[in-house]
This record gives C-alpha cells, structure tokens and sequence, in this order.
C-alpha cells in the first residue's frame, strides 16, 4: 500500500503524465495541474530506446505505441556519404519482450498517454499553476485561480525551466546552451529507413528515425558557438546548406525540400541538479532535475522512468522519507550517466571526432541502460 494518499503533480508532459499514470495505479489520488489551458505539446517525432520502451509497458501505453509509432532493433551507422561502419545491437527482446528501439512523433505520444491517463479518472486543472506553497506534515498549496488544496506529495515535473525549481531552489543556475542547434525535418520515410540511422564523420552529426510506417524524422546537430534565431524564411535555406555534404539518403531528402518542408530547430541546453531533488513534501523530476541532450535519444525515457520508480519507492516503503530518499539513490545515477554521456557525445560531434570512438560511447551508455532501473 502506498506511503502517500495525494499527490499533486506541477506538469502535464511525459514526466507529469507518467508520474500520474503510476501513482494512479498504485492507488493514489492525483491532481495534475498544467498552465497550458490547452494542454498542447510541441516538437516533432521522438527517437525510442529499447529502456524507454519498457517503462512505456510498464505505463500499459506500450500496445499503443507499437501500434501508432515503429520499432525495430538495432542501429545503423553510416559515414556521411551513407556507407554502413556499424551496426549496433540494442535487442532487449530476450530480457523484457520489446523491440530494442523505435520511434513516434510527440503529439502521437501526448495523445496515447492523455487518454491512459484519463481512464484512471485524475483530477485535471488546465491553465493554472502554483501561486504559493507551505510544506510541513503535508503540503499546503495555493493556485492561480484563488482554489487551494492540500497534499502529501507535490511532483514538480514542468520542464526544463520549471518554475517549481525556481521556488524551491532559486539558487540554482538556468539551463546551459551546449553549443549545438538541433535542426529537426518531418518527411515521408524512405523506403531504406527502416530503423534509427546515424550518420557520422561529417561537419554535423544527422540521424533519421521512422515514427510511423510511412513517415520519419530527421535530426541534424549543427555546431554553433551560440544559439543562432533566424526567420523562418531563413530556415529552408540554411538547412539546405547544412545537409550539402551529405550523400545517400540525406541528399534524396535535401533534394525534395521545398516550402512546405516540416522544419524545427531550437537550441540543445542542458540542466542536470548533482544534488538532491527534495525538498520537503516535493521532488523535481524529468527535464526540472536532468535536462539532457538527444544524444542517447534518452530524455522521454528518464522521464518516464522516474514517474514509474517514485511510485514503485513510495509502495514499497513504509516511511514517507525512506521513500523518497531510495528514489534518489535510484535515478541520480542513471540520469547522471544520461546526460555526461549525451554531452560527452556533443563534444565528439563538435570537434568532428573519430565515428568509431562515437559508436563505442553509444553501444556502451545503451548497454548500461538496459539494465535493471
């Protein structure tokens, strides 16, 4: 039986919902509050590991997922005129039953946790946020709208400028620009694409990831000493430039570019709390404690990892604070391990490093991660 009765939950994303599915089923009574009143989520498609794919059975949104998104084991790496250097394996199907990687887009994902969600009847308060907060025997909180309520648990799981870290911990740095920009392109998948595919050894790390039988997605990490904005007009352009050196499957796609080419690019930053993420009746998880970069394609994962872990500490336990200090002793070192070995990775991409040495830090890192969480 849980350790806890209530819990609020400060974030509607992957983190948030994932927290809730998994305290929801273990028998807790939710309320997910996001200041977005739409509940709206951004960005372009999501690269799977074969970890994040078994938390997402753990989550019960893996049937849909398989049937929504694509999977298949193993990665291709490739010089940047697309001639194979490895394959790596990342087949967990003989430890967990799943494919060992995949792919979906992230409004795709939104949609299949919202509706798991909602069939474990929360309480959802869209559109406010937490004006202010009292922690003791249990937290006392009160909203934007005037309401209030009182809780044993607050989750602060808003992003990686989470205002619940700034309230609780106001002295901690803003997230750091790691000196990349992620471009990210949203095109029908070639017929040739049929698993995560990197290609490496060019002036820009590019992968391409299918998220659905008849669509992929396409990342390029372009090394920029700061976090360059350009209009949109500009956009389609620079692109074009960027994947210029490029052969094989790349240049098929830069040749079919036009004005109604699917473009995002923001800048990477990082974020990661080498420090406890409690405070009181709180804890910060997903990118508000560990912001990673898309290296290990790991972020989605440790989010929803850490939704899954705290309920499992919180039902296993019988104290409140025993609890929450065995999910620290959990995931600060699987997150740490995330986000030094995503930049560690960043920093071969920059400095155009050995493609060798790149694969051996990506077949390591995977190979840690399958382990237990």
């Amino acid at each position: 039986m849980a350790v806890i009765k209530t819990a609020l939950i400060v974030g509607g994303g992957i983190a948030g919902m994932s927290a809730a599915i998994a305290l929801r089923k273990i028998g807790v009574d939710v309320h997910l509050i996001d200041v977005d009143p739409h509940w709206r989520v951004a960005g372009a498609g999501i690269t799977i590991t074969g970890p994040t794919l078994r938390v997402m059975a753990e989550l019960d949104i893996l049937p849909d997922v398989l049937a929504e998104g694509f999977t298949a084991d193993g990665i291709l790496a490739c010089d940047h005129h697309g001639h194979e250097l490895a394959r790596i394996d990342t087949s967990m199907r003989a430890a967990s039953g799943v494919p060992g990687a995949g792919g979906i887009m992230r409004p795709v994902l939104h949609a299949i946790m919202t509706r798991r969600l909602k069939a474990l009847s929360p309480r959802v308060s869209l559109g406010i946020s937490i004006a202010s907060m009292t922690q003791g025997d249990v937290a006392e909180v009160t909203f934007t709208d005037g309401t209030s309520g009182v809780y044993d648990l607050v989750v602060g799981a808003d992003g990686i400028y989470s205002q619940m870290r700034k309230l609780l911990m106001p002295e901690v740095s803003l997230p750091r620009y790691v000196g990349q920009m992620c471009w990210r392109l949203t095109a029908e998948r070639l017929p040739d694409i049929d698993r995560r595919t990197y290609f490496l050894g060019g002036p820009s790390k590019v992968g391409l990831n299918p998220v659905a039988p008849d669509a992929m997605y396409m990342f390029l990490l372009e090394p920029s000493a700061e976090p360059l904005r350009r209009e949109p007009a500009e956009e389609l352009e620079r692109l074009a430039e960027l994947m210029a050196p490029f052969g094989g499957a790349i240049a098929t796609l830069r040749d079919r570019l036009d004005s109604t080419a699917q473009i995002n690019v923001r800048p990477l930053e990082t974020l990661f709390l080498d420090q406890s993420w409690l405070q009181g009746r709180t804890v910060l998880i997903g990118d508000a404690a560990h912001a990673t970069t898309p290296q290990l394609a790991s972020g989605a994962g440790m989010a929803m990892e850490d939704g899954v872990v705290l309920a499992q500490c919180l039902d296993d336990e019988t104290d409140f604070a025993a609890a929450l200090h065995r999910f620290m002793e959990r995931r600060l070192p699987r997150c740490r391990l995330v986000v030094d070995k995503s930049l560690a990775l960043g920093r071969m991409e920059r400095s155009s490093g050995s493609p060798v040495d790149q694969i051996k830090v990506v077949e390591s890192a995977l190979a840690e991660l399958n382990g237990p969480i």
